[in-house]
């Protein structure tokens, strides 16, 4: 009886921790998700005041990406653009913003991921000329 009683307070404790780490995050702290990501897998981003959401979908031994931009402080949808664009495997696509921000994706070595690439020192290399 005592060993029952101890494996449901351990039962109620694992509940506990596992339901406090999927507790939402607040609005100030917004996803992210900078990959490797398989198909129909978000990218999630910010580069400077954008918000960046990047997928893709196999398409043939390529990678069939779509990318929607927007600002963060539009809250009525109205600034989004979309890009659709198809790599093939090891090709980078560039997005880049008016403020001097960019981001680069790449299609994996099979077409089988996205990632997201670090180019700040690029950026910031590029501008100062």
């Amino acid at each position: 009886m005592f060993t029952l009683f101890k494996l449901n307070y351990v039962g109620l404790g694992f509940l506990l921790a596992l339901s406090a780490l999927s507790l939402p995050a607040r609005a100030d702290n917004l996803a992210q998700n900078l990959g490797p990501v398989g198909p129909h897998e978000p990218i999630l981003a910010t580069v400077g005041n954008k918000r960046v959401i990047a997928f893709y979908e196999p398409r043939s031994g390529q990678c069939g990406m779509h990318v929607v931009v927007w600002n963060s402080s539009d809250n009525s949808g109205t600034s989004a653009a979309r890009v659709r664009v198809s790599l093939d495997p090891r090709q980078v696509v560039h997005i880049d913003s008016a403020d001097n921000k960019s981001i680069d994706l790449r299609c994996g070595d099979h077409a089988d991921t996205l990632s997201l690439i670090e180019t700040g020192a690029l950026v910031t290399a590029t501008s100062a000329r």
